[in-house]
């Protein structure tokens, strides 16, 4: 077997086992680190096909950023746990075997009739920070832009939300003990 297969494998099952960690744990922070295992497997496919570009971002972004980002949603929010009946949503379970059921018959069928279909070759350009940023500021410059200014307005919202509301302009230099017509000393 070669050496990437094997490394294949491994990270096909982290991916999965991950993705079972991340349906399957009733706690929110075992949920995230699911999710980082998840998202570390990518990586490593993302660097068996020679994207290393893409890898690295998936790791500062995904991995880095946006799972610390749930983690301190998770901190902050104060969850009481535990408090969840386990048969809130009796449905859920017979749901969730249908779709799975579906799931992997839809990928059976894929495997089965696509197996035969012939795949071109990446470039050798591929997933690299050039290939990245050429297209990102050519074809993808309007979007690219869109995605930013969307991003400063939830960063302008997101601090206008967290500020402390105003007291009034009367109140603000005054105690309670102060009556208002007294001088400070």
């Amino acid at each position: 077997m070669a050496v990437e297969l094997i490394v294949f494998i491994f990270a096909a099952i982290a991916s999965v086992a991950g993705g079972v960690g991340v349906i399957g744990s009733r706690l929110p922070v075992r949920n995230a680190l699911s999710l980082l295992l998840v998202l570390g497997s990518l990586a490593v496919t993302y660097l068996l096909l020679a994207a290393q570009f893409v890898a690295v971002l998936q790791v500062i972004v995904y991995a880095g950023a946006i799972v610390v980002l749930f983690l301190f949603v998770i901190m902050l929010l104060h969850k009481q746990l535990g408090k969840m009946s386990p048969d809130r949503l009796r449905w859920q379970g017979p749901a969730g075997l249908v779709l799975a059921a579906a799931f992997l018959t839809l990928i059976l069928l894929t495997i089965r009739l696509g197996a035969a279909a012939p795949t071109a070759p990446a470039p050798a350009e591929f997933g690299t920070a050039e290939s990245v940023g050429r297209a990102l500021f050519t074809a993808f410059v309007l979007p690219f832009e869109v995605a930013s200014m969307i991003l400063l307005v939830g960063i302008i919202a997101a601090v206008v939300i967290g500020r402390p509301a105003a007291q009034p302009a009367a109140a603000v230099g005054r105690s309670a003990a102060t009556p208002v017509g007294a001088s400070r000393r």
